[in-house]
């Protein structure tokens, strides 16, 4: 059972933004967290960090986005930067929860590689761990918090990096295996790739010029469908579309802001042209999807 509420907007929580010198990294006891923050939680919101949950038991379940996840044994889920989640009403909930700003996680390759497939900007991200990973997991996270009890030794806040990396690593890990992909970041598209979705998350709002993005990484439109075409099948143009409409369908399902106010938000200036532009992407105009929603329904 989650909690509901009418609002005008999603409410965002930040890690220490007015303290840009603190650590922008820390762990925390699930459940204790939990009994802290109360029922706010469990009314669907957003971060301007990164989190990862791991519950140890199986029961309730998770909102992201717009997918409802049953909660199994050592269930871990990544939630990405602005995507919206909510817990259920259960504060007895045993784990662990990671928060991280980006400033503290993004410092090379492998960690965009992460970003993009653990962290899935619109895809939920949800592994269960067996009972060896579990073990190691449980390891990595009791050598972070001995270094969040000594944040004045050397280095410090490296180990703490390399540990939280190196715990990111191994879960990936176990996806690939059981999917069978090698693990690769040799693909110059790829890290082109990565870029061109960093842009776009910073600007879908204000820019829908595919040949403004291709500037952007000084490339050609050309050369910039060439690189979507190769890494997701599918083009520029459409991953702009994609992002823009998640983000209507967020503002849709979880806040009350009328469609005039939502098309604004996403740097439409003219109704009609917004109500067509989500009707051909959705199959159903903006009134119609939030009225499905609340009858329970989903899309």
């Amino acid at each position: 059972m989650f909690m509901k509420d009418s609002k005008q907007k999603i409410e965002k929580y930040h890690l220490h933004k007015a303290h840009p010198e603190k650590l922008q990294f820390q762990v925390y006891d699930l459940k204790s967290y939990r009994k802290k923050s109360g029922l706010k939680a469990a009314v669907p919101h957003s971060h301007s960090y990164y989190q990862v949950i791991w519950f140890f038991d199986a029961g309730g379940s998770h909102i992201v986005d717009f997918e409802c996840l049953d909660i199994k044994k050592n269930t871990v889920l990544f939630i990405n930067k602005d995507q919206i989640h909510a817990f259920d009403e259960n504060l007895n909930t045993p784990g662990w929860l990671i928060h991280f700003n980006e400033s503290f996680f993004m410092h090379s390759d492998v960690d965009m590689f992460l970003k993009y497939h653990l962290f899935n900007t619109g895809q939920s991200s949800c592994y269960e761990m067996d009972h060896k990973m579990a073990y190691v997991g449980s390891t990595y996270i009791s050598l972070m918090q001995q270094e969040l009890e000594q944040p004045n030794n050397f280095g410090s806040e490296d180990v703490m990096r390399y540990l939280l990396k190196s715990f990111l690593i191994n879960l990936e890990r176990i996806r690939r295996a059981e999917t069978k992909n090698k693990i690769e970041l040799t693909n110059t598209y790829e890290l082109q790739y990565y870029t061109f979705k960093d842009l776009l998350e910073a600007h879908y709002n204000q820019c829908t010029s595919v040949q403004a993005y291709a500037e952007a990484m000084h490339i050609s439109s050309k050369t910039l469908a060439n690189i979507t075409k190769n890494q997701v099948g599918k083009s520029p143009s459409q991953l702009i579309a994609d992002r823009i409409i998640l983000e209507a369908k967020r503002l849709l399902q979880f806040t009350s802001l009328q469609i005039s106010e939502v098309l604004y938000r996403l740097g439409f200036e003219d109704a009609s042209y917004f109500v067509k532009y989500f009707k051909r992407h959705v199959g159903v105009s903006p009134s119609d999807y939030r009225a499905k929603k609340y009858q329970g329904n989903s899309f």
